[in-house]
């Protein structure tokens, strides 16, 4: 039986390799205290064989996925392909989520060190030019290691949906998984 993990690597890999900008993003859809939807462009980190996203904990997205379930989706233009993943997500230690932060480029780096010292995520601010004044005037620890609000979530899917748009005749290819006691059943849909 395929597994529809191998198959996103492996079409994330071959996306990355066409320069797909998108081959390492992911949109998460959360539900928000209105019961409004939110949906939002993040990493889609693929570590430990397993899924994983990093956040700050000052985010609003924080408090939405306290509800322990996530819906992803990964869609790679330069090979027209789309996947959905419905997932429970559970928290990913500290001490990965402090040596996964290293990795970040400085610029989100110092963003984490600006909500816990300015100002938090997706809070006012009177403009960008103050935003980028505040980033400036920050102090910041030397060595630069990861506040405590850096959090991390593996994902943990339990129904993907791939649905394939590169078709000859054009129609849509659309295959969806479903895991129960561990094991991936597969089933064809109508696109």
């Amino acid at each position: 039986m395929t597994d529809p993990l191998n198959e996103l690597r492996a079409d994330r890999q071959r996306a990355g390799e066409l320069a797909d900008p998108h081959a390492g993003l992911c949109t998460l859809a959360t539900v928000d205290e209105h019961g409004a939807p939110q949906v939002r462009t993040l990493v889609l980190r693929d570590m430990q064989d397993r899924f994983a996203l990093f956040l700050n904990a000052t985010s609003p997205k924080q408090r939405q996925l306290n509800s322990g379930q996530a819906a992803v989706c990964v869609y790679l233009a330069s090979i027209q392909r789309q996947y959905r993943l419905s997932c429970s997500i559970e928290a990913i230690a500290p001490d990965i989520v402090r040596d996964s932060w290293q990795m970040r480029p400085d610029a989100p780096k110092r963003m984490d060190w600006y909500y816990v010292q300015g100002r938090v995520q997706s809070s006012d601010v009177t403009d960008r030019q103050t935003l980028l004044d505040e980033l400036d005037a920050m102090t910041l620890t030397n060595p630069l290691h990861a506040p405590p609000e850096a959090v991390g979530y593996w994902l943990n899917p339990h129904f993907v949906e791939r649905l394939d748009l590169a078709q000859d005749n054009g129609v849509h290819d659309r295959i969806a998984w479903s895991l129960a006691s561990g094991r991936w059943t597969q089933t064809t849909l109508v696109p």
